[in-house]
């Protein structure tokens, strides 16, 4: 299944044609590249579930530009189909050519704001009346992300930080890789056109109004919404916008700080004349005792010939999934400073079973709600309105495990 819009006319519709024979030869001879190119057309390109998207081009084009588009079209198609594979892709395949024109005109990024394209695309391809004009003026605004006349009866702004942890430790216990993955994420329901500013214990700031840096921190790659005015932030780090009606992602952003996991495990394994298998998995809590990790869930790795799972835990439960040869320590909550312990037995062929298999690391799984690794802190949300009327914002704070994985000995 094939579709395809051309935006300039300089590249012809029969290139994308050679994409697929192209791909899977250079899949053949381990050079595949995200960029390939064939003549002078060069093919940009992404793949997600059954499905790639690929942008074609003669011209010496952005490419962070057209990758940021083409996963801009991934999130689009995605709120729009829930699932964005071949069979949504089948099923709505009128709204995504009215997508497609709408996304970009003439080879610029237009309207990628799926609220905003929601008011005139609906999910059954129909557009608005002919009477009515066909573009809600918020397009053509310099707010487009944000339609005009909004009214809530009661006015409140929710704010979310949530922080993912990556870790990678060694079987001595030693920090491999360590870096902090956060996201601030907004659920507006505000009145009118109002200007927000946040702000936040960033260090840069603070070191501009000459404040301490005890409980300020740094950070590095922030991406914002298009919302956001850049030049007020690079000018004096002030988080100033209009924001969006309802949920959204104000920004992102990445810090480089070394965190001790904050659940550790131990594990011993112990093989017994190639019958039999034991393996004992220790695990502790390293946060604050006040807080509480929730939805824990500990992956550990078994061999692939192993079979009659028993399992002993001192809290939660242990379920073994051959298909992935691993065992699942499930702990719905997990205090702080508390340890646990499972213990599970399984059977091994009576043959030795020759093959040398890398001992894959334990995963973990979790989520603290209340609890922040880097320690970011919103300080404060105005809301500037010129009817002056007051809203409530209320923040939460939540750490959870991104890649965090644990070399056993």
């Amino acid at each position: 299944m094939k579709g395809n819009r051309n935006y300039k006319g300089d590249v012809s519709m029969s290139e994308i044609d050679y994409f697929m024979p192209l791909l899977m030869q250079k899949e053949e001879e381990s050079a595949l590249t995200p960029l390939l190119s064939r003549g002078k057309v060069h093919f940009l390109w992404i793949k997600h579930s059954n499905i790639y998207l690929v942008a074609l081009t003669m011209k010496n084009a952005n490419a962070s530009l057209v990758y940021s588009f083409l996963y801009k079209v991934v999130e689009v198609f995605s709120e729009y189909f829930k699932e964005l594979e071949e069979e949504s892709i089948r099923d709505n395949f009128v709204i995504v050519y009215e997508l497609l024109d709408e996304l970009m005109d003439f080879g610029f990024p237009q309207t990628t704001d799926s609220k905003i394209l929601q008011e005139y695309i609906t999910q059954q391809g129909n557009k608005l009346d002919t009477g009515k004009s066909r573009v809600p003026p918020t397009v053509t605004n310099a707010v487009s992300w944000r339609s005009e006349g909004i009214k809530y009866k009661k006015n409140e702004v929710f704010i979310d930080v949530i922080e993912s942890v990556n870790l990678l430790v060694n079987a001595n216990g030693s920090v491999l890789l360590s870096e902090i993955v956060g996201s601030i994420k907004l659920k507006v329901f505000l009145s009118g056109m109002p200007e927000l500013r946040l702000g936040l214990n960033d260090r840069v700031l603070f070191e501009i109004t000459g404040r301490g840096k005890n409980k300020s921190v740094e950070l590095e790659d922030v991406k914002f919404h298009q919302c956001v005015r850049l030049s007020r932030f690079d000018n004096d780090r002030t988080i100033s916008f209009i924001p969006p009606d309802g949920d959204f992602e104000l920004m992102s952003y990445r810090l480089n700080t070394q965190v001790k996991p904050l659940i550790w495990i131990e594990s011993v394994i112990e093989k017994f004349s190639h019958s039999r298998v034991e393996i004992m998995v220790k695990a502790k809590g390293q946060f604050k005792k006040q807080s509480v990790a929730n939805g824990v869930e500990i992956y550990v790795p078994v061999p692939s010939d192993a079979d009659s799972p028993k399992f002993k835990t001192s809290i939660g439960s242990a379920k073994y999934q051959p298909e992935k040869n691993v065992v699942v320590w499930s702990i719905k909550s997990f205090p702080g400073g508390k340890e646990y312990l499972m213990r599970a037995h399984f059977g091994l062929p009576s043959v030795e079973n020759e093959e040398l298999e890398g001992r894959p690391p334990i995963s973990v799984r979790f989520e603290i709600p209340y609890f922040t690794v880097s320690g970011i802190q919103v300080r404060y949300m105005k809301i500037i309105e010129k009817s002056g009327y007051q809203a409530l914002p209320w923040v939460r704070y939540i750490t959870q495990s991104g890649d965090y994985q644990l070399r056993t000995h």
